[in-house]
């Protein structure tokens, strides 16, 4: 049975096997603990995991922003979205993205941001099966250091 609840500092290391099979790289685990108790205390951010007989197998982050435009009403990005391999196609995605968008819904969001890769193709085919469109809008992205 899959669990979506929060992520807690015991699951830190799991996050970071996560991350590191998301972005083929390992994570700093000093600095992601550290980062990680920085998110924690800021009520915008949600960091759901998805456990399966209590492992991690999956996640996302949503993060809560006010808008100034119009009725000003905030809207959510969704970043680091992952499921691991050894989960993929179970329904893990779907119940991680749909508990962070009943989040979005009772934080009155007006829209959710996805972006992924150009890449990621059946990722792609997978956000569209739960009602995302490709807009067909740029994404720019300016790295601000060596990474």
């Amino acid at each position: 049975m899959v669990v979506i609840k929060e992520i807690e500092m015991e699951s830190l290391p799991e996050l970071g096997n996560l991350y590191q099979e998301l972005m083929n790289k390992p994570s700093d685990l000093n600095r992601l603990e550290e980062v990680f108790k920085g998110v924690k205390a800021d009520n915008r951010y949600i960091l759901l995991g998805a456990f399966v007989e209590g492992e991690l197998l999956g996640s996302l982050m949503g993060i809560v922003c006010q808008d100034l435009v119009g009725d000003c009403k905030p809207f959510m990005v969704i970043e680091n979205v992952v499921v691991s391999a050894r989960a993929r196609r179970q329904g893990v995605g779907k119940k991680l993205m749909n508990a962070i968008e009943q989040a979005a819904r009772e934080r009155d969001c007006y829209y959710i941001i996805l972006v992924s890769g150009e890449q990621r193709k059946e990722a792609h085919v997978f956000y569209e099966s739960l009602g995302y469109r490709d807009e067909k809008v740029e994404g720019y992205r300016k790295h601000l250091s060596s990474h």
